[in-house]
Parts: C-alpha cells; sequence; structure tokens
C-alpha cells in the first residue's frame, strides 16, 4: 500500500489526522493528490531539517485546532 493509499484508507474509515508524506521517488501529480487530501505537507528528499520543522509545527498546529473544536 503506497502512502497515498494509506491517507485515502484512513480518510475513508473517518481518521483526520495531519499527514506529512516524504518520499524520495514522487511521481508527477502525487504532492497534488496528496495535498489536495488534506496533507499538511509533501516533501520531496533531500529536504532541510528547517523544511521538516515547519511541517511539524504546521501538523501540530491543525492538530491542536481540532481537539479544541
Amino acid at each position: 500500500m503506497s502512502g497515498l493509499d494509506l491517507q485515502a484508507h484512513l480518510l475513508a474509515k473517518g481518521r483526520t489526522f495531519p499527514f506529512i508524506f516524504v518520499t524520495a521517488f514522487s511521481v508527477e501529480g502525487d504532492r497534488d493528490r496528496a495535498l489536495k487530501a488534506g496533507a499538511t505537507c509533501f516533501l520531496s528528499k533531500p529536504f532541510d531539517g528547517e523544511a521538516l520543522i515547519e511541517c511539524l509545527e504546521t501538523a501540530l498546529a491543525q492538530n491542536g485546532a481540532a481537539a479544541g473544536k
């Protein structure tokens, strides 16, 4: 199962939490598909530590906002 398949499966089951994709082998359109489905970030290797930190901070902020609903 790919990451995109896992994301779709979990969303179909009503599981909503931040998704951060990390890949070394991005296929054309994967990034758009993941983000349209609600992914927080889509990182392609290599990426710098700051990019990962920003994604984590965004994911934690989203998760905190969702918990406060």
